[in-house]
């Protein structure tokens, strides 16, 4: 009987500690000039030009990206050149969503509204997309910053989901404005 309990007891501590063993380790990054602040994973480093282009092939790539060693989780930034305020974070949520849903009609989605983080209104999107070989876990979130939107993607494969989610929302909650 003893045994048994010892054996319950254990069945119910490995998974925790295993839960504990795998944590992903964030450090605060100031970026943009010292403007915005973010946690970013400690073992990701700026992602260099060449596969930026590769990964982004469009001119409208992101302003910086953080990636892991494969480059296939990342931490993007991008300052655009719309027009934000805080007024218009609402309507940022309801126009990219309505592009998501057109773009990617069997896209799954995890969620999508406005938030306030650390006293700023931040909208945000979180869906799997389709992609050549596997599905993609993206969540985009986004604000202004000196009247235009700064957005802020966080992605990986359907496959890394489970290890990666509750990350992606420490990074979002973390984004602060200066």
């Amino acid at each position: 009987m003893k045994n048994l309990k010892l054996m319950f007891i254990g069945m119910l501590l490995i998974p925790l500690l295993s839960m504990t063993i795998g944590e992903i380790e964030l450090e605060l990054k100031s970026l943009l000039d010292g403007k915005v602040e973010l946690k970013i994973p400690k073992k990701f480093d700026i992602m260099p030009e060449e596969l930026m282009k590769l990964k982004y092939p469009s001119e409208r790539r992101p302003t910086l990206v953080y990636s892991n060693e494969s480059g296939g989780i990342n931490v993007a930034l991008n300052l655009t050149q719309n027009k934000a305020s805080q007024d218009l974070i609402a309507s940022y949520v309801e126009n990219f969503v309505n592009a998501f849903k057109k773009m990617y009609p069997s896209a799954e989605w995890r969620g999508s509204g406005v938030k306030e983080i650390n006293g700023q209104k931040v909208g945000y999107l979180k869906l799997i997309t389709p992609a050549i070989d596997t599905k993609i876990y993206n969540v985009m979130f986004f604000t202004d910053l000196n009247g235009k939107l700064l957005l802020l993607t966080f992605n990986c494969t359907e496959k890394s989901i489970a290890e990666w989610e509750q990350t992606a929302d420490e990074i979002m909650r973390s984004l602060k404005i200066k």
